[in-house]
């Protein structure tokens, strides 16, 4: 060992095989998380800068909970420097392997250059990371974690203490006393007991807000595509339809994340297919509620009242109407605030960062990590095939059963040892969870987001006879137990079916359920199941032109002449939904559904 003994310069290249004995190798390479490519898939690789003589620095660049401070004291110089400028960020940045901010200090692409390698890990006190830039950590080989447990009960505990002030008038009432006015006709209330609560998004702030609901003597319903069945039940909840929670609801209140796919969620045309006098918590992200909308619904009284702590835009204008609404409650994002919340952000993002300066993989990880070149640059349309496939089955799944068996075939002419699919099946996560979530899937934290969310996912390999030149011939996504939105995409053995190749470098839609398809993954899919009859692709194909809707590629896969077909149409643009309903109202098409790449 003496002979290769680093200085305290040196990079280490900390090997961890079979999880158990660790050995230190001298290497030159610059610090990056990356797993290197070896044809062991038990090995796992990190590479950290460290020094042997001394402590790893920690810079936190905003107040963080004595808790977590004294955590990272036993383990690392910390350096408490609040109000950074930016320039002064960039500054201290070199001299420091960790950093940790909550949402006021912004890590840019320059903090990480300045770093010159050092900075190994930032760590986000929250759940938001939009402050830190993660392609620039990435690229830095930097890994970025938050914290996204610690404020679960004090959000729900907020979201029951929104929802109980806003049935019983608690704000309004307040502020008539203290005007002078005795108003007790004017503030009658609702009571909580026996109405239907409906929790949009049933995970962790979710759960606990279900939780207290019930012992308020609430009957609770849920939607959320990804929650067990059995979690639900063991707290008797039942899980239904989104249409079903708002036909049904007396009370809504919202716990998703902000995505493309929840963004205005709430909207005009969800608001009428509302039970009248309905009302609506929010603690989750302003975005999930069109707010121009929403102040339509309380004006016509198909809304009764809401109560919000997020907004769109945060502070909101100060002549916002729905803020000034005389029927919402309102609260300046105060979800997370409280003592002990905050104590427990501390104490997780210390951990977080602890343990990844000791080079343990988080599960907190918000990065993906870097992989080598060679590997990356032979896998890379597969990875792509890996993440669309990924998408295109969990937007094919309706109902609220929710998605819980996944399996995944991998042909191949490779042997096992040649082909490592970890960041395949990492990709397919991401694809099937990022959709509808917020968490950003990669291949630190797949396994681990997968587990969160109830969804167990098998992989399986078909060894087919040929040259191991390519390392894939098909990749094949299905999903076990649910209903589908497109009855088409279930095979014979009741799953949704989807399988892709790589043709020409580019991902291929190969199969849906029993139908054969050729259409690249490009843009946006349109699946149509028509009778097999002439002049079909130029019917749907005119209706496309005619809305200025480009198609890029066309397939028709069919069971026999003159029966069943499925078409497969590649389009540049979204149609919209007058257009959608032109092509379902041709006599020939069974059914439709269009699918965003």
């Amino acid at each position: 060992m003496a002979a290769t003994t680093p200085t305290a310069a040196s990079n280490l290249l900390i090997t961890k095989k079979n999880f158990s004995s660790l050995s230190l190798i001298s290497t030159n390479k610059l610090p990056t998380f990356s797993p290197l490519h070896t044809s062991s898939r038990r090995q796992l690789f990190i590479v950290l800068s460290a020094s042997l003589n001394s402590k790893p620095t920690v810079l936190v660049a905003e107040k963080l909970g004595e808790a977590g401070i004294n955590l990272l004291k036993d383990f690392a110089n910390v350096d408490c420097s609040y109000n950074l400028s930016p320039d002064e960020l960039c500054t201290k940045i070199s001299l420091c392997d960790a950093l940790i901010v909550r949402s006021g200090t912004k890590v840019s692409r320059e903090v990480f250059e300045s770093s010159g390698g050092r900075l190994k890990v930032v760590g986000r006190a929250g759940v938001g990371i939009d402050n830190v830039d993660l392609a620039a950590a990435t690229e830095h080989g930097c890994l970025v974690v938050n914290a996204p447990t610690a404020n679960t009960i004090a959000a729900a505990e907020h979201g029951i203490a929104l929802l109980a002030a806003m049935a019983r008038n608690v704000a309004q009432a307040d502020a008539s006393v203290k005007a002078g006015k005795w108003q007790r006709n004017k503030y009658v209330g609702v009571s909580l007991v026996g109405k239907t609560l409906a929790v949009m998004g049933f995970g962790k702030v979710g759960s606990e807000v279900a939780r207290r609901a019930k012992g308020l003597g609430m009957h609770v319903i849920a939607h959320d595509p990804y929650a067990p069945a059995d979690r639900a039940r063991a707290i008797g909840v039942e899980l239904v339809s989104f249409d079903e929670a708002l036909a049904t609801a007396d009370f809504i209140s919202l716990h998703m994340p902000l995505t493309p796919a929840t963004a205005k969620i709430l909207n005009d045309e969800t608001f009428v297919k509302m039970k009248k006098g309905v009302r609506i918590v929010n603690v989750a992200r302003g975005g999930v509620i069109d707010e121009d909308a929403l102040v339509r619904a309380l004006d016509a009284g198909i809304v009764a009242q809401a109560a919000l702590d997020v907004f769109t835009v945060e502070p909101p204008p100060q002549d916002s109407k729905l803020v000034q609404h005389e029927r919402v409650t309102v609260t300046p994002h105060l979800g997370a605030s409280t003592m002990e919340a905050q104590e427990g952000v501390a104490i997780e993002i210390a951990e977080a960062v602890v343990g990844a300066l000791k080079g343990e993989l988080a599960s907190t990880a918000v990065n993906a990590p870097m992989v080598p070149a060679e590997v990356l640059t032979e896998l890379k349309p597969f990875v792509e095939l890996a993440e669309k496939l990924g998408r295109l089955a969990v937007q094919l799944v309706s109902g609220g059963s929710g998605v819980k068996d996944v399996k995944v075939t991998y042909a191949s002419a490779r042997a096992p040892d040649d082909l490592d699919t970890r960041v395949l099946r990492a990709m397919i996560t991401k694809g099937l969870i990022e959709p509808i979530s917020s968490v950003f899937v990669n291949l630190v934290n797949a396994d681990f987001s997968a587990k969160q969310r109830g969804l167990r996912i098998s992989e399986e390999r078909i060894l087919q006879d040929g040259s191991p030149e390519s390392p894939l011939d098909f990749i094949q996504v299905q999903v076990a137990n649910v209903e589908s939105k497109f009855a088409s995409a279930i095979s014979e053995t009741g799953e949704i079916k989807v399988e892709g190749r790589v043709k020409d470098g580019i991902p291929h839609l190969t199969r849906v359920g029993s139908f054969e398809v050729d259409v690249s993954l490009e843009g946006s899919i349109i699946l149509c199941r028509q009778v097999d009859q002439p002049g079909m692709i130029g019917k749907v194909g005119s209706v496309l032109g005619e809305q200025n809707v480009n198609v890029s590629f066309m397939s028709v896969g069919r069971i026999a002449p003159r029966k069943q077909a499925v078409m497969a149409i590649g389009v540049d643009e979204q149609p919209s939904k007058e257009t959608l309903k032109k092509i379902g109202d041709i006599p020939a098409v069974e059914e439709f559904v269009f699918l965003k790449l």
